[in-house]
């Protein structure tokens, strides 16, 4: 099964240094963004939910979870890469893989 979410990526990308400049080097503001999108609910009924504490990112999908790290050495330097990269580790840990493709997040389950 395969899920897809827009992206509005102008409104996504106004969150990314100079425009939105964050301190933290691993773009947390444009992550916070993308994570916004990540807040629904599935068509068999499980809820997909995405959140960030620290540098740590926590995606669930019904009772499963992922967690993974945004890594700026690893994935560095573009921040949309790092913040991918992240992303789709913890799916990949909750049980999904996700792709981003400009305009776009796709969940495969």
């Amino acid at each position: 099964m395969r899920i897809t979410i827009p992206v509005d990526e102008a409104a996504v990308e106004a969150f990314l240094p100079p425009a939105k400049p964050d301190g933290s080097g691993v773009g947390i503001n444009y992550a916070d963004q993308v994570l916004k999108l990540l807040k629904l609910t599935l068509p068999d009924g499980r809820k997909l939910s995405a959140k960030r504490r620290g540098l740590k990112l926590t995606v669930t999908i019904g009772d499963r979870s992922g967690e993974a790290l945004l890594r700026r050495l690893a994935h560095g330097p573009d921040l949309r890469r790092i913040v991918v990269q992240a992303l789709a580790a913890a799916a990949r840990e909750a049980g999904a893989g996700l792709v981003r493709e400009p305009g776009a997040i796709h969940l495969d389950f």
